[in-house]
């Protein structure tokens, strides 16, 4: 049975990085590679950090329904294949999904019995401090940033578990403890339950 982990967070939060650590920490984990139609940045790869697609392919791809979720964000496309989900399956694999909270709370109605992590920095100007050490953006983007992760937060009651990213290990702890724990809940492991119950008939 796969399980679905979504885990979103304000730009800066560090969620892109507890998530490496979570895949370095745990096995049988498929991170779902999201297409954006917005440009790369650094050393992002294709197909590793995102599909990179034109704006016009996307909105052909979205009105074919080719996507789970999408969502626009600071005027670019975000969405997350249909495909993914299925490959997970077949593989025996968890599906983990970084994605914001509009794209969360479209996933959260087509699938009810995903798990939901939001990654939360100590405070707003520890995020600040965050996004300017990436040194990718203009003070502009950055304000933007900031005031869309100001709306972002009000939405962590939604989610099922909150991770304050104040000390990356210790984070990352607790992040991986979240997914295994939630591998271990009865429903999610009754095809391996009923065979060992099956050897006590006898008595």
């Amino acid at each position: 049975m796969t399980t679905v982990f979504i885990i979103s967070a304000p730009s800066g939060s560090g969620k892109s990085t507890l998530v490496t650590r979570l895949f370095q920490q745990v096995p049988a984990l498929r991170f779902s590679v999201s297409y954006t139609t917005r440009e790369r940045r650094g050393a992002e790869q294709e197909g590793k950090d995102y599909h990179f697609i034109s704006r016009e392919e996307f909105e052909e791809r979205l009105e074919r329904g080719e996507f789970l979720e999408h969502a626009k964000v600071f005027g670019n496309y975000y969405g997350t294949h249909s495909g993914i989900l299925e490959s997970a399956r077949q593989a025996g694999e968890d599906l983990v999904l970084d994605i914001d909270v509009q794209g969360a709370a479209q996933l959260r109605k087509g699938l009810p019995d995903a798990v939901t992590i939001f990654v939360l920095a100590p405070s707003r100007s520890i995020l600040e401090q965050r996004l300017r050490l990436r040194s990718e953006d203009p003070d502009a983007v950055i304000t933007r940033r900031l005031h869309e992760a100001a709306a972002e937060i009000r939405n962590y009651d939604r989610y099922d578990y909150v991770v304050i990213n104040d000390d990356l290990d210790r984070s990352a702890q607790t992040l991986a403890g979240i997914v295994l724990a939630e591998r271990a809940r009865r429903i999610r492991i009754l095809d391996q339950i009923l065979p060992i119950l099956k050897t006590f008939e006898e008595d």
